[in-house]
């Protein structure tokens, strides 16, 4: 919420604090100028400080008038300050409570919950704000996770409902065809393995659980060229790599898992023939950028932002004799993610995308920043 600037709370509580201690302390000398200063001349002058000192001479009063008159001011003084600081307090510490009562129900209920607390902007609607803004990225955050469990057992079942199927229809017809049989098992088999491993990725990059080394993206970038180009061979796609030496500090299994799946995301979702795969590695402050961008159907801007939810296809997969997953760029972001890295992508004009990610220059990283490897 955007709030106009008031008061701390540290400033409201020091006010009203002071504003009572004022009046205590004009119901003090209230009270002395009663005991002490009545029957005297009205006429304005400074008190003598023996008028005040008088307090201590009981004889002056007498002890049937002062000690009761003293005991019963001195305990209105105090009920006056507890009930007064009991106010005061809880109007200060109100917003508390309804924080509190929202996280109880958060706890036991949804999380559509949210504070919303009025008023102008102080250390306890930050507060309520943070919190809100807390809550509405953990319930995007649980969403998300809810339909990627739905789409991944749609995944899952698929391969198993397939060789269901051919064991069910090779039990009903015995003369059938072994080898095919055999064949067809395989593929799906090795699809189920393949979504499984890309799922285990997936969940290792989200923790975080790797050792951090320095890395040279432009060199990954060359291994996972060397590795996917007779793919782009085969399909008559062009790779074009170039850039500058850009270290950054992270893990090199998963750095290199993230380069080889853009680039076989890009030979993927290419044109039939003479399509063209785009590598650069350079270097900005504090960063380093890997950007890869292929030929291909044009994409709209409301397609290109889903391509990274998993499971999302954008176009038709060009014969590469490799289904896909649906992950590809699912783990890509989950990979930069971890890296406290970005990517970022748009869709090319002439037909296409270019994939942006963007990592810490190694600089500032430190090396004893290490986590136990899984």
């Amino acid at each position: 919420m955007d709030r106009r600037r008031g008061l701390s709370v540290r400033l409201k509580l020091t006010l009203s604090y002071a504003g009572f201690l004022v009046i205590a302390g004009a119901l003090l000398l209230a009270a002395v100028w009663a005991f002490l200063l009545r029957g005297r001349s009205r006429s304005l002058n400074v008190p003598d400080p023996s008028d005040f000192l008088r307090v201590f001479r009981p004889n002056n009063f007498g002890p049937v008038v002062f000690v009761p008159a003293g005991i019963m001011v001195l305990a209105f003084l105090l009920v006056f300050g507890l009930v007064g600081g009991w106010i005061l307090a809880g109007r200060m510490l109100a917003p508390l409570s309804r924080i509190t009562d929202v996280t109880r129900r958060v706890a036991t209920g949804p999380l559509s919950h949210r504070i919303r607390l009025p008023g102008r902007r102080d250390e306890f609607r930050e507060l309520a704000d943070s919190f809100d803004a807390m809550l509405a990225q953990l319930e995007d955050h649980v969403a998300e996770q809810q339909r990627f469990a739905a789409n991944a057992s749609h995944e899952l079942r698929t391969p198993l409902a397939v060789t269901q199927a051919l064991l069910d229809v090779a039990r009903n017809d015995p003369n059938r065809d072994i080898g095919e049989l055999v064949e067809r098992l395989r593929v799906v088999n090795t699809r189920a393995i393949d979504l499984t491993e890309a799922l285990l990725l997936l969940s290792r990059a989200d923790r975080r659980s790797f050792t951090r080394e320095h890395v040279d993206l432009s060199l990954l970038a060359e291994e996972a060229t060397e590795t996917l180009l007779p793919l782009a061979e085969k399909h008559g796609i062009t790779i074009e790599t170039s850039g500058d030496t850009s270290t950054t500090a992270g893990s090199p299994a998963l750095l290199l898992q993230m380069t080889t799946n853009l680039l076989h995301n890009a030979i993927g979702h290419n044109l039939p023939e003479q399509g063209i795969v785009w590598v650069n590695t350079s270097v900005r402050p504090n960063t380093v950028v890997l950007t890869v961008e292929n030929t291909g159907e044009k994409l709209t801007s409301q397609l290109v932002p889903t391509l990274t939810e998993p499971f999302q296809r954008g176009t038709e997969r060009i014969r590469t004799g490799h289904a896909g997953v649906g992950l590809g760029l699912a783990i890509v972001k989950s990979i930069a993610r971890a890296h406290d890295g970005t990517l970022a992508l748009a869709p090319r004009p002439a037909g296409g995308l270019r994939v942006t990610v963007q990592l810490p220059a190694a600089s500032a990283h430190t090396q004893t920043d290490r986590s136990v490897d899984r």
